[in-house]
């Protein structure tokens, strides 16, 4: 069982994984599939060394995995309850805020 500061550093990672755009997307790619970094970048739209940049990242985070298959990679979420959790979150911010943006979020800081 985790320790309160251990909980708080993990739902931080978790917030920092997902306050990129373009991570966002490749959590909820990937929550639907596995699949090879090559078709990612072609499905978000972004060259394959900004896609690899975000891939680390997450990879750092511990929320997806690289699954080696002969000389591709394959790259998966870590742990299958993560989708849930997007799924989760995703629906509870749009039932609770559906209409609200976050516009001047940096300018508050809280971003």
């Amino acid at each position: 069982m985790l320790n309160l500061a251990s909980e708080i550093e993990v739902l931080a990672r978790f917030g920092r994984a997902l306050a990129d755009p373009i991570r966002c997307q490749l959590l909820l790619a990937l929550r639907a599939a596995p699949a090879y970094p090559s078709d990612l970048a072609d499905t978000i739209g972004v060259s394959r060394t900004r896609l690899s940049n975000h891939l680390a990242c997450l990879r750092d985070c511990g929320l997806v995995v690289a699954v080696p298959e002969g000389r591709r990679t394959r790259y998966e979420l870590a742990d299958p309850r993560l989708g849930h959790a997007l799924d989760d979150l995703r629906t509870a911010v749009v039932a609770v805020a559906e209409d609200v943006t976050c516009a001047d979020a940096e300018e508050k800081g809280c971003c």
